[in-house]
């Protein structure tokens, strides 16, 4: 653990579900040595509880019931000797358990305070219910995601709890760890998954001020419209993934599907852009998703198999690179991204408690 990236930095964690945890596996599986506080038997129950949950892993499990005096004061002993403190209540509550920040502040100047909300904390909404389809519906992604005919579909909850969630609190909690490094000063991160699925935005939304995103669902560059740009049925009722955007790599799909129209040359006119994904899905319904697959093996023609959960652990490329690991017989996503020196590798969820005692005298030393 010591050769990883972030050895030696210590981090709090308050129980919560989906981008907090996310949050505390990924700054765990890069070295730091994380202590999840959660309720008594709070581990062995819910669905972000479970010793099946890859997000668990990594760090030290303390049962502690905040709502009680003397096991807020532990808390506080042991957020005194952390660098971050990481927390996914809604606005006030921390406040009202007595371990909000200025308080955690107080006791440790140089503590940085990540807070991960849906709404944030601040603005009319910041005490709504919420989950990912809310956030990602008022930022303009949910709305760009789907078919003409399918309406908005929820990219499962990658957006907002994890790309827009957990990923965006742990570049913040980490920036302000290297501010407070050179200040002495600690400082309060709000993460907010509403900021963070309008910051995943900003790609579509420099496209439509550039005029390349003039239409609805399924009529732009990367949502399914441009027929170089999505998924076909093969024979067997599987699919490929096409992005052959540039005209290289469109040349070799044209010719590697034996291709010969006179709306070919026209590719980049969205008027022809039914005709050409009428003309693509009739020529790739004539194979299997294998056999497809041994057409553009070796190839630059942008051309991907559409995989299963099931199917991605067998993928030559992913089992050569280890991307996916099977860890007491659970299969998980590896640690990313990888470095020159230390690559992270996963310590597997442990949710034994331990005794706060000893991790404070520990962390003391």
């Amino acid at each position: 653990m010591g050769d990883k990236p972030l050895a030696g930095l210590k981090v709090v964690e308050i129980a919560s579900i989906g981008p907090g945890p996310f949050t505390a596996m990924m700054l765990a599986d890069h070295g730091a040595d994380v202590i999840r506080l959660d309720r008594p038997g709070g581990a062995n129950t819910g669905v972000s509880h479970s010793t099946k949950d890859p997000m668990l892993r990594g760090r030290r499990l303390v049962e502690l019931n905040l709502k009680q005096t003397d096991n807020v004061e532990q808390a506080l002993k042991l957020i005194e000797q952390a660098d971050i403190l990481i927390e996914g209540y809604r606005p006030g509550v921390m406040e009202r358990l007595g371990l909000g920040p200025d308080i955690c502040m107080a006791r440790n100047r140089a503590l940085i305070y990540g807070r991960m909300t849906g709404w944030g904390q601040s603005g009319p909404l910041k005490q709504r219910a919420g989950h990912d389809i809310n956030y990602i519906a008022l930022t303009g992604a949910l709305d760009a995601v789907g078919t003409k005919d399918s309406g908005p579909v929820p990219p499962l909850n990658l957006i907002g709890d994890f790309g827009g969630g957990g990923m965006l609190l742990a570049f913040g909690v980490i920036s302000a760890v290297l501010k407070a490094k050179l200040s002495g000063e600690g400082s309060v991160v709000d993460a907010a998954m509403i900021d963070g699925a309008a910051l995943l935005m900003c790609m579509p939304f420099g496209l439509k001020a550039a005029g390349l995103w003039p239409g609805g669902r399924q009529e732009n560059l990367l949502d399914g419209g441009a027929p170089f740009y999505g998924t076909y049925r093969t024979s067997d009722n599987k699919w490929l993934a096409l992005g052959a955007i540039e005209p290289p790599f469109w040349g070799e799909l044209c010719e590697l599907l034996e291709l010969d129209d006179e709306l070919l040359s026209g590719r980049m006119s969205a008027k022809n852009w039914p005709q050409l994904r009428a003309l693509f899905s009739k020529k790739i319904a004539t194979k299997t998703r294998d056999e497809w697959i041994v057409v553009f093996e070796g190839t630059d023609a942008c051309v991907a198999p559409v995989l299963s959960m099931d199917e991605v652990v067998t993928e030559p490329h992913i089992l050569a690179r280890d991307i996916f690991q099977n860890i007491d017989g659970i299969v998980q996503p590896a640690p990313a991204p990888r470095y020159s020196k230390a690559n992270p590798h996963i310590n597997p969820v442990n949710l034994e408690p331990h005794d706060i005692g000893n991790l404070i005298r520990e962390w003391q030393q």
